[in-house]
């Protein structure tokens, strides 16, 4: 199904303001967006009229069965991101699917597997960890200029609607603070230090159980401690800091998007310091590594691996199981 070249034809599933985003990103980094499939047909042909999509499809299913493109953006809510993801790699696309991977790691797993069953790239959308600072920053610590690196702060702190319905506080769209601004920080901890050995967690929830705040700490190998902080109620600094014996990183807000961050050495200052400067808002480069991924006869990324993916959120069970946030996704207790 794939193309020859490195360029793949791209489908988007689904509508929202996260898949405005995505073809906006496309557009700018000049790939080849070919399809979009929503439920409403109305839906795709404005969203395919805005984009300059050569089809819009009025099914998610035609769309997977589009035989003009290779590989299929998910963009629904959390809790269809399993389903809409099986359903195209069953119609032989690559996915990349949307933050978070799945609702939780069992269902996760199940498009882990049928990928590799198929031969096929399943890939997170976590496209904080594609941009160019974040690639910088993990050479940076790889180098042991920080010397052994002992802690991690993040915060994603956003002020969502408290209305029930919005999907940010209604549990059957897996809503939360958690799966929705937590994950960015928490697979930041992963990223930087590798699986957590120890796990610790406290919310507090809404009026429909969702959790509005969350804190963790996470303990790692050799000893290293991460905390995070997420909330859907209130803005705070967003930015992330890691510390080491030798010195220190200061992301600046907002951390998770481009932009700028320092190197700092106690007594010798500011040792590097490094802007962002890209075009868009910078989802464009998760949807290159993919191409690059498929291209190179490979299926799974280097910097975010389809295990990881699952493992991380296995870590966002655990924090739920301690919260008290279940999900009808979740087993049966």
């Amino acid at each position: 199904m794939t193309t020859p070249s490195s360029t793949l034809r791209w489908g988007i599933l689904a509508t929202g303001g996260i898949a405005h985003a995505f073809a906006s990103d496309l557009r700018t980094a000049g790939l080849d967006l070919q399809a979009v499939g929503s439920r409403r047909p109305e839906a795709a042909d404005r969203f395919a009229q805005r984009f300059e999509i050569p089809r819009a499809h009025g099914s998610y299913e035609q769309l997977a069965a589009d035989p003009d493109i290779d590989i299929v953006y998910i963009a629904t809510p959390h809790p269809m991101h399993a389903e809409d993801a099986l359903l195209c790699l069953e119609h032989g696309k690559h996915v990349l699917v949307e933050k978070p991977f799945a609702v939780t790691a069992r269902e996760a797993a199940m498009v882990r597997d049928a990928a590799a069953g198929r031969g096929l790239l399943a890939m997170e959308a976590m496209w904080t960890r594609y941009l160019p600072h974040m690639r910088r920053i993990r050479e940076l610590v790889g180098t042991g200029v920080l010397g052994q690196v002992r802690t991690l702060f993040a915060d994603h702190t956003q002020r969502l609607s408290s209305e029930p319905a919005h999907r940010i506080n209604a549990l059957e769209l897996g809503g939360g603070a958690l799966l929705d601004l937590g994950i960015y920080p928490v697979s930041f901890a992963w990223d930087i230090l590798g699986a957590p050995t120890a796990i610790s967690a406290q919310a507090r929830l809404g009026s429909t159980g969702a959790d509005t705040e969350v804190a963790t700490i996470f303990t790692h190998a050799g000893g290293a401690v991460s905390t995070t902080i997420s909330s859907s109620r209130g803005v705070g600094p967003n930015t992330a800091h890691i510390v080491g014996t030798e010195a220190r990183i200061d992301i600046d807000p907002v951390w998770y998007k481009a932009t700028s961050f320092r190197v700092v050495a106690p007594g010798d200052g500011v040792v590097e310091e490094y802007t962002s400067q890209i075009d868009g808002r910078g989802m464009q480069f998760q949807a290159l590594a993919a191409q690059e991924i498929v291209a190179a006869g490979a299926r799974d990324s280097d910097i975010l691996p389809i295990d990881e993916s699952v493992a991380i959120l296995g870590t966002l069970d655990e924090i739920r199981a301690q919260i008290g946030v279940r999900y009808p996704a979740d087993d049966p207790a």
